[in-house]
């Protein structure tokens, strides 16, 4: 995620992932198990903590049980993109992919349904925001409709993927940077949904807020998951403001701020180089205090590469 600079990774996922459900090629559970809130993971810390990949193929070393790749210990758990709003409408440019690896979520469910390792495997959707909408009129119900229809789109690609383990779907807000609409249509109005032509150069916060309440309204209806965000403070201040609309305090979240290109500045809980260094910063008025605080990409999103991939540290003990 964080899709900056994302182009030839982009054509990569093309070619991994078929038709309009990501996870089509994944097996569906055959057994259960609880995420392990107590077992201490070799390599990362403190109990409860996972690391874990998302997005784009990372080679996971052996056979199962597996583990996490360069940092050792456990795999953690794999967050593969379900959908993306331009893919579904058929959009062509950059934004014309889909990031996602069957064998890496087929690992990551493995490791938490066989041994009791992780997360398991879950979903993401790449949203589009209101500017986007193919039937924009400026209203706040309009901006509600095109949010439960994305959410719709994202509960049948889960499902057509033989579901996932992780128990919140999230929503992938964002300003990626790349064609055809470089903020996804939360911050400009588009001539059409995959022009790439501005014709109205802002968003209220209000019609935003709406379309979001949309999306997670929609998913909390009609599924047994909880609804989350993947942003960052910058990003999401953008969008939404400071105020009362930005506020989410009961909403569960994927930051992805502050990043490293090392993987030698590992974390350790929320905090970066074993848990001396920088710490996450999370958006909405919440912080890594807070039980809604889940998930961290700390390496390999955007320009900040790694070498290898997207990595994540999970607090599995507070979906525990």
């Amino acid at each position: 995620m964080k899709r900056s600079g994302l182009t030839v990774a982009a054509c990569l996922a093309l070619v991994l992932a078929s038709g309009g459900a990501a996870a089509a090629s994944v097996t569906a559970d055959t057994g259960t198990a609880a995420v392990s809130a107590q077992a201490l993971p070799a390599g990362d810390g403190p109990p409860g903590f996972w690391w874990g990949t998302d997005s784009l193929p990372v080679s996971v070393p052996g056979s199962a049980p597996y583990s996490m790749p360069h940092l050792g210990g456990a795999y953690g758990g794999y967050i593969g993109m379900t959908g993306n709003w331009a893919y579904w409408l058929g959009c062509s440019g950059q934004e014309h992919f889909l990031a996602y690896s069957a064998t890496n979520a087929a690992q990551a469910r493995t490791n938490f349904t066989k041994y009791g390792r992780g997360v398991g495997y879950g979903a993401y959707w790449f949203m589009g925001g209101p500017g986007v909408d193919p039937h924009y009129n400026g209203t706040v119900a309009e901006a509600t409709s095109w949010g439960a229809q994305q959410a719709a789109r994202t509960l049948t690609d889960i499902a057509d993927g033989g579901g996932i383990n992780y128990p919140v779907v999230w929503a992938d807000i964002e300003l990626p940077g790349i064609t055809p609409a470089p903020d996804n249509g939360w911050n400009s109005v588009y001539t059409s949904s995959c022009s790439g032509k501005v014709k109205q150069s802002s968003v209220s916060a209000s019609l935003d807020r709406s379309e979001f309440n949309g999306y997670a309204a929609y998913i909390t209806a009609h599924s047994k998951y909880k609804v989350g965000v993947y942003s960052s403070p910058s990003v999401w201040s953008s969008i939404f403001g400071t105020g009362s609309l930005a506020a989410i305090p009961n909403t569960y979240e994927w930051t992805y701020e502050p990043e490293t290109a090392s993987l030698g500045n590992a974390p350790v809980g929320w905090c970066l180089n074993h848990g001396s260094g920088s710490c996450a910063q999370f958006f909405g008025g919440q912080t890594n205090a807070s039980k809604y605080a889940l998930m961290w990409q700390w390496s390999g999103g955007g320009g900040v590469r790694n070498g290898i991939g997207d990595f994540d540290q999970i607090d599995g003990a507070r979906m525990g």
